[in-house]
This record gives structure tokens, sequence and C-alpha cells, in this order.
């Protein structure tokens, strides 16, 4: 499964080109623009599954690095601070990763 069957080819471009210069990712726009915002929880369960490139269950620091790589392979990488503003802001346990639930409390916020 590839991100493409769930979401569009125009809104990824869309997403990404919003957060192109380091320092400018959103997780709440690249969200909306993407279009996870209005997806169903099981297509947003389906989304975490790709991003939870290890399978463990949860989305760690280092997913969420290349988190932008999961849209398309030529994206760049998140900042150290992206990536701890985007953990802080799923992480709603404090258990310094990011389960299903979070990640789908995220797309919704």
């Amino acid at each position: 499964m590839s991100m493409t069957d769930i979401l569009s080819p125009e809104d990824i471009e869309a997403a990404l080109s919003s957060c192109k210069a380091a320092g400018s990712f959103d997780y709440k726009t690249f969200f909306s623009k993407v279009g996870l915002s209005g997806k169903t929880p099981d297509q947003i369960k389906k989304v975490f599954s790709i991003l939870d490139q290890d399978k463990s269950g949860f989305i760690e620091e280092d997913e969420l690095q290349n988190f932008l790589q999961n849209f398309a392979p030529d994206a760049r990488a998140l900042t150290p601070d992206e990536t701890k503003i985007f953990l802080t802001a799923g992480d709603s346990d404090g258990d310094g990763k990011i389960g299903v639930d979070e990640f789908q409390s995220m797309t919704k916020s």
C-alpha cells in the first residue's frame, strides 16, 4: 500500500510544497493540505501503518524525522526542532512515541 492509495497525488504535492523550507513544517497545516483531516479512522490507520516503518505499533522520533519522505522519496527530512515539536504535539501519554490513537487525534485537531 502506498500513500497515493489513500491520498491524492495533487494533495500530497500541495502539502509538501507548503513545507519545503527547513523550519516551515506545521503538522496541522500539513494534515489539512494533504487531506488527512477529512479521512475516516480506517484510512488514517492505513496511513499510520505506512508511517510506522518498523511495524512497532508506534511512530518513534527517527520515523518522524523522515515523515515527509513517506509522501515523496525526494522530500526533505524534518529538522531536529520540527521533529521534537511534532513528537511533543502527538505524544499525549508522554511515552516518547506516537500510537495510532494519538495519531488519529492529531489529524483531527
